[in-house]
């Protein structure tokens, strides 16, 4: 099974720069270009949070524009900088999103894919009104019940805010609430074969709760890789990019997920092109 994840669009409405600087629609235009392209396409797209930038109703209307034009399938999760209400209303044909678990704070938009062979959940890591996020106790009592059901099943789940830190200061300085109670769920549900998440917009993985969790790159924009505790918030114009995580049996009968980076936009100069090897020698 193929799995592509696209993370973090920040769309504005037609025509509009994102934070004055960057072209998010034509780089969301490009990935979805790009996916098509692929061969085997992906049996499903996943994507993190972030659709918009501002969460207007003009925004994703242009985010389902373009996302519909993938040959495969896509569902989504809300991030912070999306609106939900809105989100739903501008994907009718997305019936999970009206699939809410209640909080709190409001309700979220959880849900279970169970029409593949690796079962996926998606979750709702929002904090209305917050640049961070995580788990409430509804949420997790909702989860718990849904690895409860299928403890056999191995399961990826999806996520924008992820529940480690990066390293990278100004992205830290909300950590994820409920971190030790979804940390104990998840370590007594070794089914989980991967937490995969959005909102750093830089490619990275760790080890959490006996598993593997990661993040996806942006599409609209990369954050500055910068590790000093006082580094300002910005971003670079690195190329779009997205992962792709491959569920099947490789070299033995043990399934295994396995996830990869592609960067989408073609590299300029001497790195440009397909160039195959030849004349190769393994000295003894």
């Amino acid at each position: 099974m193929l799995i592509c994840q696209i993370s973090d669009f920040h769309l504005k409405p037609k025509g509009a720069l994102a934070y004055e600087a960057a072209d998010t629609a034509g780089a969301l235009e490009k990935v979805v270009d790009h996916i098509n392209r692929m061969a085997p396409l992906p049996d499903v797209v996943i994507v993190t949070g972030d659709l918009a930038d501002g969460g207007s109703l003009e925004s994703y209307r242009l985010v389902n524009d373009l996302l519909s034009r993938l040959k495969s399938p896509f569902y989504t999760v809300p991030g912070n900088h999306d609106q939900k209400d809105n989100l739903a209303q501008a994907f009718p044909e997305h019936k999970y999103l009206a699939q809410r678990v209640s909080g709190k704070n409001g309700s979220y938009i959880c849900y279970v894919l169970e029409d593949y062979p690796i079962r996926l959940i998606g979750l709702d890591t929002v904090t209305p009104g917050e640049h961070g996020g995580g788990m409430g106790p509804g949420r997790l009592d909702w989860l718990r019940r849904k690895l409860e059901e299928r403890p056999q099943a191995p399961t990826l789940i999806f996520m924008h805010h992820p529940p480690f830190a990066s390293a990278i200061g100004h992205m830290d300085t909300e950590p994820f609430s409920y971190r030790s109670q979804f940390r104990e769920l998840i370590e007594n549900h070794p089914q989980v074969e991967r937490i995969t998440c959005g909102h750093i917009h830089r490619p990275i993985s760790c080890r959490f709760a006996n598993t593997v969790a990661n993040v996806c790159p942006g599409v609209g924009m990369q954050i500055v890789l910068d590790f000093k505790a006082d580094a300002p918030s910005g971003f670079v114009m690195e190329p779009p990019a997205m992962l792709i995580h491959r569920w099947g049996n490789f070299w033995d009968d043990q399934p295994a997920l396995l996830t990869h980076t592609s960067v989408v936009e073609d590299f300029p100069g001497q790195y440009g092109g397909f160039h195959p090897f030849f004349d190769v020698v393994n000295p003894s």
